[in-house]
């Protein structure tokens, strides 16, 4: 079987970890701006001042994604770029970037695929509450608006917001994101209903500029499975999904959060500060989703959390290996003797992206999904100067090969986006490990130099999977 010709092979990047030219053009200041700079903060002090130069290198990196066969390139928007201070004047520099390279993508026949927000916050609307400040969420309303108008006419592919659980979980929990803050759970609800609110409105805008094209969002899917047949497990596994795929996906499909989230949050005093009319802007933005995105890296195999102790945030626990209990204590996920993961502890498995397909369509129906990021982070070997990334070619192999199946099995899967098209900066560790197709050297100019994975997946991309 050959994967569908409406069927989109992509790769993925995002503003801040790619291009670097953090005060060109003005640009306003961002949150990770000031956040990277903190001592501590990240590995060995690594910031996005420079990233990976693709601000200026946008041109020869497009060149190599068309050369490898990129049939769509999911980038993202930086807000601060396009209106410095978040909701005042609009900064025809940065339009004229991102024009530029829409128009660069065009020219190879590549799909720009657009995301309004991966992370990169103004930094006038973070001193401001950021997402726990309402005016957030009417300046990025203001924002997509712009964005729409300036790059509509090519653009048809638009994701509102990637990993709203993550930028909320590490900013208001784990206090590993900015703004910082650690342990606040009702400041964690609220950012999310607030970003939620956001998209809806967004969303309807949208739809009322009649530019033909579709919108939706990027989610984390990390679905959790019990580690065995025991009741009380099953029910750690039921909580996990209902807190991290439920709570985030009910109220973008189906228009309301999920019953059995908010009992909780009410007992527990976390219910966000919502109205009405917010609640009713869900329900009927909730239709005009047409697609959700998905993240998959990994699942969680999780137990009821038995152990009573409370864990240390740091940065290196926050980055996604099992082994943490949930915040609220409820369960905790744990590594298993009989499954495969990465040296960063990540599990390998592609039958869990199945398995967690197919229970989405059970949820939500025959809605339509990219997988909008799926890779491998690995220290790739260099042998006689060559990129050697086998364990990426296999990774990303089997992940393919379960999305070829679930399409077979009438899954609605519309496009996968490798994470990612270049080696890039990781928020929180730096260059410590590579996803790219496309290796950057530092010690030699920033210079790009294609992988072995490069190759592979272009011949991948070329016979349309038939091989796989």
């Amino acid at each position: 079987m050959k994967f569908p010709n409406d069927f989109l092979f992509g790769a993925a990047s995002a503003s801040y970890q790619v291009e670097g030219a953090w005060n060109e053009d003005g640009k306003g200041l961002t949150n990770w701006d000031e956040f990277s700079k903190i001592p501590g903060k990240t590995f060995e002090g690594t910031n996005g001042d420079v990233a990976v130069d693709h601000y200026h290198r946008y041109k020869e990196d497009i060149k190599l994604m068309a050369e490898m066969g990129l049939e769509s390139y999911r980038f993202s928007i930086s807000w601060a770029r396009i209106i410095p201070d978040g909701d005042g004047e609009i900064n025809e520099k940065g339009i004229e970037f991102y024009n530029n390279l829409i128009d660069e993508c065009l020219k190879y026949g590549i799909v720009p695929f657009a995301t309004l927000y991966h992370w990169d916050l103004p930094l006038t609307l973070e001193k401001d509450g950021g997402w726990i400040n309402k005016r957030t969420s009417k300046a990025f309303v203001k924002y997509a608006n712009v964005c729409f108008k300036a790059f509509g006419d090519r653009v048809k592919n638009w994701i509102t917001f990637n990993e709203t659980v993550v930028f909320c979980r590490l900013g208001y929990l784990t206090g590993a994101h900015p703004p910082g803050i650690e342990n606040d759970p009702k400041k964690y609800f609220q950012a999310i209903h607030n970003v939620f609110i956001a998209h809806a409105q967004a969303i309807k805008d949208y739809k009322k500029l009649k530019q033909f094209g579709e919108i939706g969002i990027t989610h984390v899917f990390g679905p959790a499975f019990s580690i065995d047949d025991k009741p009380e497990n099953k029910e750690a596994a039921y909580h996990a999904n209902q807190y991290e795929i439920a709570w985030y996906y009910d109220p973008i499909l189906k228009g309301e959060y999920p019953e059995y989230v908010l009992k909780q949050l009410e007992e527990k005093g976390w219910t966000p500060d919502w109205t009405e009319e917010e609640l009713e802007l869900l329900k009927t933005a909730a239709p005009l989703n047409d697609f959700i995105g998905l993240n998959y890296y990994q699942p969680f195999r999780v137990k009821k959390n038995d152990i009573a102790e409370e864990q240390e945030n740091s940065r290196e626990n926050s980055t996604g290996a099992p082994g943490n209990a949930s915040f609220d204590n409820v369960y905790r996920t744990v590594m298993m003797d009989d499954k495969k993961y990465t040296k960063w502890g990540w599990e390998i498995a592609p039958d869990a992206l199945l398995e967690g397909l197919r229970m989405l369509k059970a949820d939500y129906g025959d809605v339509k999904m990219y997988i909008t990021e799926n890779g491998l982070g690995d220290q790739d070997p260099i042998i006689e100067g060559e990129i050697v990334d086998i364990p990426r070619i296999k990774f990303i192999e089997a992940h393919l090969k379960a999305v070829k199946e679930a399409i077979k099995e009438g899954i609605n899967l519309k496009g996968y986006y490798a994470w990612s098209v270049i080696d890039l900066l990781s928020w929180l560790n730096g260059y410590k490990k590579q996803y790219g197709f496309i290796y950057v050297d530092h010690n030699d100019n920033l210079n790009r130099k294609k992988k072995a994975s490069f190759y592979w997946y272009k011949q991948v991309i070329e016979e349309r999977g038939e091989s796989l």
